[in-house]
């Protein structure tokens, strides 16, 4: 405790070169909250924005590798037979979907007919990429029903939805019947019950939806199915329910950030851009405390010499330096927390004209925990330096100056 008072008394004695230091350092965790809370905000926008329409989780039947068959015909080993196309399918789909619903961290769960069409509307055609759902979960995977810009999201036995872009294609509209042509060569004629726009011209342009129900018979799909698509409480979790799925039901699962490689990479690109300025930010600060303490010894060696000559032992003259950066980084860090959440929920409110947020930052993932405790202990680890040069100085040389 007496070391402690003397820190505090030394802290107290000079005010304003402390009230600096501390407002230096709370400066320096400003600046760390802001950046974590930025890079983590941008993060969980960008995360969000590309799977605010698509699964987190993707289930498909295992890939079929092609392997050689024996021919007696032919005595090498190099020809393979082959065989009549046969569509791939999820033909235990129920019991997949059961164990699904059991799963905590399952939110939504869509069973899906996927495929190849045509648009035929006069001479015009037009592909088309079909999503076949229930009904009831239309809005499942991609919220349609909210983006419903002409007709209505009732798909019944023999609706579909078409994107914007693809309807002014065709010069279709809600109410009008077109010819359906698949992959399988089957065809029906389908109304145009709903048109949606989402904004992805790529789904505006090429996607379609369709009941379960209709979809079977056009795909030749009495039973199965050909995907089943989750979305996640948490969508970092992803890769992990993955493998668990995998594992569980050996089929094909394919975790969103599979599916969008590059983001992925510039996220992580941007992760360590953002510890490199956090780093170089904290150190700026270190050595800020480290030659303040280193001045505050210089200035206090007639003081130490005589604490000294009175029997007072080095590490008691270390630890009342070590102490003092010991204060600084913890008052610091702490009044650096409290105003860089502050900044950052200022930020959160501020929109554009267009009443999307102006910045992408995340208050509450500002690592205040982390950077209080990298700050307390990186002061005193700035302060052993100059606490060790006041310990090692000589009594005599200290009072004869």
């Amino acid at each position: 405790m007496f070391a402690f008072t003397v820190a505090r008394r030394y802290l107290l004695s000079n005010r304003a070169q402390s009230a600096l230091l501390v407002v230096g350092v709370a400066l320096g965790v400003t600046a760390f909250v802001f950046i974590t809370a930025l890079i983590e905000g941008l993060a969980i926008r960008l995360t969000d924005e590309v799977t605010a329409n698509s699964a987190h989780v993707s289930l498909e039947p295992v890939t079929r590798i092609a392997r050689v068959l024996p021919n007696d015909g032919v005595q090498t080993e190099a020809v393979a037979l082959v065989s009549t196309f046969q569509r791939q399918q999820i033909r235990e789909w129920r019991s997949t979907v059961a164990l699904l619903r059991q799963q905590s961290s399952v939110s939504t769960i869509s069973t899906q007919i996927t495929g190849s069409a045509f648009l035929v509307k006069g001479q015009a055609v037009a592909p088309v990429s079909v999503t076949a759902v229930e009904p009831e979960n239309l809005d499942a995977i991609a919220p349609i029903s909210r983006q419903i810009v002409d007709g209505q999201r009732s798909l019944g036995a023999d609706g579909i939805l078409i994107g914007a872009v693809l309807a002014e294609t065709l010069g279709l509209s809600a109410g009008q019947p077109v010819l359906f042509r698949t992959d399988r060569g089957v065809e029906r004629l389908l109304t145009i019950r709903g048109i949606f726009r989402t904004g992805v011209r790529s789904a505006d342009e090429r996607v379609a939806y369709l009941s379960l129900q209709t979809a079977r018979p056009l795909f030749r799909l009495p039973e199965g199915l050909t995907n089943i698509e989750i979305k996640l409480e948490d969508a970092n979790r992803a890769r992990e329910v993955a493998s668990f799925l995998h594992e569980a039901t050996g089929l094909r699962a394919t975790p969103w950030q599979e599916r969008n490689a590059n983001l992925e990479d510039a996220l992580a690109a941007q992760a360590q851009t953002g510890t490199l300025i956090q780093m170089f930010s904290l150190i700026s600060v270190l050595i800020g405390i480290a030659s303040a303490l280193m001045l505050s010894a210089n200035r206090r060696r007639g003081e130490i010499g005589i604490m000294r000559a009175f029997g007072i032992s080095k590490s008691f003259i270390a630890t009342v330096f070590v102490l003092q950066g010991f204060l600084i980084g913890l008052i610091g860090a702490a009044i650096g927390c409290i105003t860089g959440y502050g900044l950052c929920a200022w930020l959160a409110t501020l929109t554009k004209a267009d009443g999307t947020l102006a910045l992408p930052i995340a208050p509450s993932q500002g690592g205040y925990v982390l950077v209080l405790i990298l700050t307390t202990l990186g002061a005193v680890l700035a302060s052993v330096i100059p606490a060790r040069a006041a310990a090692r100085l000589d009594p005599l040389q200290a009072i004869q100056q």
